[in-house]
């Protein structure tokens, strides 16, 4: 496995109450090339999780190590090594890109910081090579943010994670700022660019709809624990957990009478 996270519980202060348990003995793995939806209700944990393998936050238990890689203790080389190999897509396109920088300084920030390109024409070349990848224009590299529409802002955020080529690419609720009409183009671009990259991608979302499109292995969270875990087929179709049929009784269906039998067999099977 890429990632490994085992046991890792994770608390929060909430003075002058006792702290929070936001995760609890939460264990998952993440394969290379692996698409992995993590879904649950708001407040189950997600987020949470996403932060804890990407390090910015801790766990106050368990471990989680990536590529032989210790994560939480790491430090010098195989710290640099893992800020450059797992990288993360944010919620908010509008919140997540500095406005007073240009496309190309966003996005070349990485190839600096990293020193992946000896020159500035390099870098810039580069720059340009995923503007192309994501569908945007490389004559666009001068403008600022401001002048893009929401679903172009969010794939230069997914431009700005790829061009230092990272293995694992975390996405937190990537399209739930953006209009829906936006959202089946930067989903579909992500699963283009998990193909043509090998890249691992790790999914929070709540949306169940997005998460089978893309994920081909999903783990459900509730109360910060794991509640079930299994691929697109096991979870879809054959759903063990009540939480997790309930979730997907959740998801709406375009035909109002198949809606209907639906919610009449969620309720009959309540009862009984």
């Amino acid at each position: 496995m890429l990632m490994s996270i085992d046991r890792i519980s994770k608390s929060y202060n909430a003075f002058p109450h006792p702290p929070a348990k936001v995760l609890n003995d939460v264990t998952i793995s993440v394969g290379a090339g692996e698409a992995l939806g993590l879904v649950g209700e708001s407040g189950s944990g997600k987020s949470t999780i996403a932060k804890c393998m990407l390090a910015l936050i801790k766990p106050e238990k368990g471990s989680i190590t990536y590529d032989g890689i210790d994560v939480i203790h790491a430090a010098g080389k195989d710290l640099r090594r893992f800020r450059r190999e797992v990288q993360m897509v944010f919620q908010d396109p509008y919140g997540s890109l500095n406005p007073r920088m240009t496309v190309e300084e966003l996005i070349g920030e990485g190839l600096l910081v990293h020193r992946l390109e000896p020159t500035a024409a390099a870098r810039r070349d580069r720059v340009a090579e995923m503007l192309e990848m994501v569908g945007l224009n490389p004559n666009d590299m001068a403008r600022y943010t401001r002048s893009f529409s929401g679903g172009q802002r969010q794939r230069i955020a997914i431009a700005r994670a790829l061009v230092i080529r990272p293995r694992i690419l975390v996405c937190d609720e990537p399209v739930a700022a953006l209009d829906v009409s936006v959202q089946a183009q930067v989903i579909n671009l992500l699963q283009d660019m998990q193909r043509k990259l090998n890249l691992a991608i790790v999914f929070v979302a709540h949306d169940l709809a997005v998460v089978r499109h893309l994920c081909e292995k999903i783990v459900v969270l509730h109360k910060g624990e794991v509640v079930e875990q299994g691929s697109r087929r096991e979870i879809f179709e054959n759903a063990k957990m009540p939480y997790t049929r309930s979730l997907l009784a959740a998801v709406p269906v375009p035909d109002p009478a198949a809606g209907r039998a639906r919610r009449a067999a969620r309720r009959l099977e309540t009862a009984t």
